[in-house]
């Protein structure tokens, strides 16, 4: 970890968390309101704008608290400390920092939404109407997410830190238009897009199937890490 206190690294989390559920409602509803119902170009501009901000919070917040703005991404964290128990103290990502991360992810994708929301002169609190759900949206949260850790490991493990912001923003971009489901793969996500009832938005009862499906994928991208990783990238 980095040499930030826990309560910079929390906040980083809320601050990078909230910026990119802003970025991602705001620039939904934006593309919305200009796109004249073409869903298409609504989509672009809304991946655009997703990707640069991902990119721009990563390279920012990166060094302070690791950028995870994902509850799942926190988790994979912690459980990969179960396979190194020789790390220096100072360097152990602990439950309790993973608690509070996940907790301050979560507030922070709700404040994101009602800022937007307030930009945009929506209603601060309203929940989505738009559902989304089925096997195929299901199953492409599971790819989604497990496509994402296994990027994100790997840019570990192969020492590219310096360039995993670019390889998550690049992944997230193309999963926006290769998944059935335009590739939430965040818990956090999850829970700020339920409170905008917007191009980006999802209804609260959609809610917990993607939930459930980005927890499956998140442990077969773990899964795939491990049956690639090799004795030097160990």
């Amino acid at each position: 970890m980095s040499g930030a206190s826990l309560k910079q690294q929390a906040l980083a989390e809320l601050v990078g968390t909230a910026a990119l559920l802003c970025a991602v409602i705001g620039s939904g509803i934006m593309a919305q309101r200009l796109s004249g119902g073409n869903d298409g170009v609504a989509l672009l501009a809304n991946t655009l704008a997703t990707v640069f901000a991902l990119y721009v919070l990563i390279e920012v917040l990166g060094p302070i608290s690791g950028a995870h703005f994902n509850p799942l991404v926190t988790l994979v964290v912690a459980f990969q400390q179960l396979f190194k128990p020789n790390q220096p103290p100072a360097q152990v990502f602990t439950a309790q920092a993973a608690i509070i991360f996940i907790v301050f992810q979560l507030t922070g994708a709700v404040l994101g939404a009602w800022l937007a929301n307030l930009m945009f002169e929506l209603p601060v609190l309203h929940t989505a109407s738009k559902l989304r759900g089925g096997w195929g949206q299901w199953v492409a949260e599971a790819v989604a997410t497990g496509g994402l850790i296994f990027v994100i490991l790997r840019s570990g493990a192969a020492g590219v830190h310096a360039r995993a912001s670019a390889l998550v923003a690049c992944y997230i971009g193309a999963a926006y238009w290769f998944t059935a489901s335009t590739s939430f793969a965040n818990p956090a996500a999850v829970m700020g897009r339920m409170f905008s009832d917007s191009f980006a938005g999802i209804a609260p009862a959609s809610a917990i199937g993607f939930v459930l499906a980005q927890c499956v994928g998140a442990v077969a991208g773990v899964i795939v890490f491990r049956l690639l990783q090799t004795p030097r990238a160990a």
